[in-house]
């Protein structure tokens, strides 16, 4: 396989698919849309058999895949957007100031690597493809070893939508090679401008080096992961214990924990109702029933990770599924002392899977230390009363700067595909916490700024005419205006 004579198709096919208008795109990822939705009854036989994920979980993150699609299409017609800022020419002025006209525009080939434990969402036709080819960049798909027909599924869906739209037939490209020696000369390849990646630390890591260390370091969008911290503070576990103990173990084993956003992290000060919470997570978990992993792989790195993690002395169980034979993961959530958590850093690390590990800390100032002792999340959850909330106001903000997401009294499990949502958070979260992976603003990790200085009017893009023939919101001279 030649990636760069791939890489090139790719950049040759930019040249002409930046300048489609807007409307031409977004009819385009619309079509796709339609073209995944004609084939769902098979696209979800086959995901299912390469996951062990069930077809209500594969037909609602098919749902969220062409909705999401829809979702920027709609932001491309509108148009907006591209932030076109417009500061017009003062020749009286001293010195005298030029015409200038800025907006965002596509930055060329991008490589997105698809995602194991979404094969539709975050995988070969889901937000990183359909943020890309939005903004009006072109795409080489890599897609995941773990669900190789499905992806090549997805992948004919779109060459379908492309053909339909008379688009060059290197838009988007599909590789499908296992090896990692691969993803690395995708990286590499002087032609790719921009990365995205759902996965390992490691392999995130990993890419990021590639990309710094090119002669043209480019940037990767990667998101690695995350234990997601849940505090939760006395008066709602004094006053909501129960109803808690069934919303969190019900998160904790969601989809098998194969969540980016799963609660891996439970903190609360130790007292007589962080016991008894305690000791009905541990009875809503040891309850719950063991099921299959996404593949072969994640099921042995869990088992691995969940059987040395529980055999330590700081750790006590509180709550496990009995064993399971064969493939199918054994939930279980385990408690430490906020002591015993700072002495061992290693229990602040992601096991990916159907665990999370509850810390008793001393004290606040202990629970403040165990806070601050965390890296970057994707989220962090504020589990607490008005009360609570008022007491606790300093932490809460500590909690803020821990994550791209906080949540009051919601389970983090779940990501909403909208403008609002932030699906990133500070390193090692993921590589770049100014950026999300899901939601409107997405497109925005695959353009850059480009101002235009004293062109003529038949010269600009159409979002910097005078005339503004597309109708979108500008900022003209410090105003916002049609």
């Amino acid at each position: 396989m030649q990636i760069q004579k791939i890489m090139q198709q790719s950049a040759q096919a930019f040249e002409t698919y930046r300048q489609v208008t807007p409307a031409v795109r977004a009819a385009f990822l619309e079509t796709i849309a339609t073209e995944l939705e004609s084939q769902r009854e098979i696209m979800v036989q086959t995901a299912g058999e390469e996951t062990n994920l069930l077809a209500a979980r594969l037909n609602g993150e098919l749902t969220r895949t062409t909705n999401q699609l829809k979702l920027f299409a709609e932001l491309i017609k509108e148009g907006s957007w591209v932030e076109a800022v417009i500061d017009a020419a003062r020749p009286e002025s001293t010195p005298a100031r030029p015409d200038l006209r800025r907006m965002l525009l596509p930055v060329g080939p991008v490589v997105v690597f698809g995602a194991s434990n979404f094969p539709f969402a975050f995988s070969t036709a889901g937000g990183d493809t359909a943020s890309a080819l939005a903004a009006g960049a072109t795409v080489v798909v890599k897609g995941h070893p773990a669900h190789p027909r499905t992806s090549l599924l997805a992948y004919t869906a779109i060459a379908k939508a492309i053909e339909k739209m008379e688009l060059p037939a290197h838009t988007v490209q599909h590789v499908a090679d296992e090896g990692y020696e691969t993803g690395k000369l995708l990286v590499i390849d002087p032609a790719t401008t921009g990365v995205a990646f759902t996965g390992s630390f490691n392999g995130g890591k990993a890419l990021l080096q590639y990309a710094s260390q090119r002669e043209t370091p480019i940037p990767v969008f990667a998101e690695m992961g995350s234990v997601n911290p849940v505090v939760f503070y006395p008066d709602a576990l004094i006053t909501q214990g129960p109803q808690l103990a069934q919303t969190f173990a019900a998160s904790i084993t969601l989809g098998m924990g194969q969540f980016c956003t799963n609660p891996g992290l439970l903190l609360g000060i130790q007292s007589d109702a962080l016991d008894n919470f305690a000791h009905m997570l541990g009875g809503a978990i040891s309850a719950s029933a063991p099921a299959k992993m996404l593949h072969k792989g994640i099921h042995a790195a869990y088992t691995k990770g969940r059987t040395e993690v529980l055999a330590l002395e700081a750790i006590t169980v509180i709550g496990q599924t009995p064993a399971p034979a064969g493939e199918e993961a054994w939930p279980a959530v385990a408690r430490t002392s906020g002591a015993e958590f700072l002495q061992n850093p290693h229990l602040a690390e992601e096991l990916f899977g159907p665990y999370s590990l509850l810390v008793s800390c001393a004290d606040e100032e202990e629970l403040e230390r165990v806070l601050r002792s965390l890296k970057g999340q994707l989220t962090t959850t504020v589990v607490g009363t008005e009360k609570d909330t008022t007491i606790y106001k300093s932490l809460i903000a500590l909690q803020a700067t821990l994550a791209g997401r906080i949540i009051l009294n919601n389970a983090p499990t779940g990501v909403e595909v909208c403008a609002a949502m932030v699906h990133g958070g500070p390193y090692p979260a993921t590589t770049d916490n100014r950026f999300t992976s899901v939601g409107t603003s997405a497109i925005r990790r695959w353009v850059r700024p480009v101002c235009f200085q004293n062109f003529t009017d038949s010269m600009l893009p159409d979002a910097l005419k005078k005339s503004n023939p597309l109708g979108i919101w500008r900022l003209v001279d410090n105003e916002f205006t049609r």
